[in-house]
Parts: structure tokens; sequence; C-alpha cells
């Protein structure tokens, strides 16, 4: 396994696109699918633990080719739940996107916090 990513940060808007250029720029490939999950999974972060929480986002490259993105934040009582928005909700596909491009996802709960974690094959 190569290095992993690790990135400490506040869970703010201006951080979602600097994540995802880390991201590529780790990977040093094309990788839409991995960018949209940690994308997705930043904004989840900003939106329901709140702007400016303590976030950690780890990445971690497998020789088989696999991905798994961690992202850690401080709520320890968050629990994430797929929705079905209407057709006009502005929100509530994130999870729904993570569960079409991962081969997995979950959530770690622990007394300081929660990880969310989804694994991805790397497309060439």
């Amino acid at each position: 396994m190569t290095e992993p990513l690790v990135l400490e940060l506040l869970a703010l808007p201006k951080a979602v696109p600097e994540v995802r250029h880390a991201v590529r720029e780790h990977l040093g490939v094309p990788c839409p699918e991995v960018q949209l999950c940690v994308s997705e999974l930043l904004t989840n972060v900003i939106n329901h633990v709140g702007e400016g929480a303590s976030v950690t986002v780890r990445l971690f490259h497998a020789p088989d080719g696999r991905i798994r993105l961690e992202v850690t934040d401080p709520d320890p009582h968050a629990w994430l739940v797929a929705r079905r928005p209407g057709e006009n909700d502005e929100t509530g596909r994130g999870l729904l996107l993570l569960d079409a491009v991962a081969r997995c996802w979950g959530v770690w709960l622990t007394p300081a916090g929660q990880t969310v974690w989804c694994e991805l094959l790397r497309t060439p």
C-alpha cells in the first residue's frame, strides 16, 4: 500500500475543492468518483455537524486498485441515513451518490466522533 494521504482541516466550503484537488494530486490520475465521494462527505459535515468543525480526511490506495476514503468528524451522535428526496428537493442526494459509486461504505461511531468511510475501485 502506498503512503496514505492524511489531511487535518476545518469543515469550510472553501475546503471542498481544495481537498478534491489534493485527492487527485495524491492519486496522480483523474479520479472523479473518489473526488465526488470526498466532496459529498465533507459537505455532509459542513451541513450536519457545522461549518468550522474539525475534520480528518484519510485516503488509502492499495496495490490491488482499491481506494479507501475516510472522513472523521467530532460528532459522536450523528448517524447517516440515505434519504429519498423529492424531485424538487435541492439536497438529500449525497449518500445516494456515495452508495451508487462506492463498492461499500459505512460509519464508525466512537465517543470522540464518527468516521464515514467508503471503498472504490481505481479506474485507469
